[in-house]
């Protein structure tokens, strides 16, 4: 078992899963509230990870975190050292390729909510912040809380992104789908099925949680 690939899976899903939440939030309620001229063409651009081949994600990755790019250039000039082949890359890479997971279970939930309850809490006083506080985000829970799990569970079984922007760096880069993929690769069967079935573990386990959390939370406003 490649401890140090499983907890580096982790750690990224984690990341992933902190920086997308308010992302989700704000993303997914403008999307579900606002009407605007363009709105089908920012809902594709959000969609377009989920269809394009890996491959061709993780390239336009590597060429916008090269050091000849700008916001490779940016990075390198910052921090000492290149976007591509770091944690960090990997982490930004996660990010975009998992827009879709995040935004579209979020948007849903916040368009299950009656419009007149927005107004209702409109005419009470409350602030859009506090409305959004107080009524909606309890409503919606449970769409966040999906886009949360898809975005944890998508990330730990990344195999094609992080081949391309990370590599396979022992500590820094090479996460669980990747140890699995070496494993196989070494014929080492009993190695990667130890490893398989440990992510497969760790999904089911995630995804169960959040069906009973999201059971109970649906009770509770029910």
């Amino acid at each position: 078992m490649d401890w140090k690939a499983l907890f580096l899976s982790l750690e990224l899903a984690a990341w992933t899963v902190a920086i997308l939440l308010p992302v989700s939030v704000l993303m997914g309620r403008f999307l579900a509230v606002r009407s605007f001229r363009g709105k089908g063409l920012v809902e594709a651009l959000v969609m377009l990870p989920l269809v394009l081949p890996p491959t061709v994600f993780g390239f336009y990755m590597l060429l916008a975190f090269g050091r000849n790019a700008p916001l490779g250039a940016l990075w390198q000039q910052m921090f000492g050292h290149q976007l591509v082949f770091s944690f960090e890359g990997l982490v930004l890479a996660s990010v975009i390729f998992n827009l879709p997971f995040a935004i579209q279970p979020a948007q849903r939930g916040f368009e299950a909510i009656p419009v007149a309850l927005r107004e209702a809490a409109s005419c009470c006083g409350m602030s859009p912040w506090r409305a959004l506080w107080r009524v909606e985000l309890p409503l919606a829970w449970p769409g966040l809380m999906t886009a949360m799990v898809l975005t944890f569970a998508h990330t730990l079984g990344e195999f094609g992104i992080v081949l391309m922007v990370g590599g396979s760096i022992p500590g820094e880069t090479k996460t669980i789908a990747i140890a699995i993929y070496d494993r196989v690769q070494a014929f080492d069967d009993r190695g990667a099925g130890i490893m398989a079935a440990t992510l497969v573990a760790i999904s089911l386990a995630t995804i169960t949680l959040t069906y009973a959390l999201s059971a109970r939370v649906g009770r509770r406003l029910s």
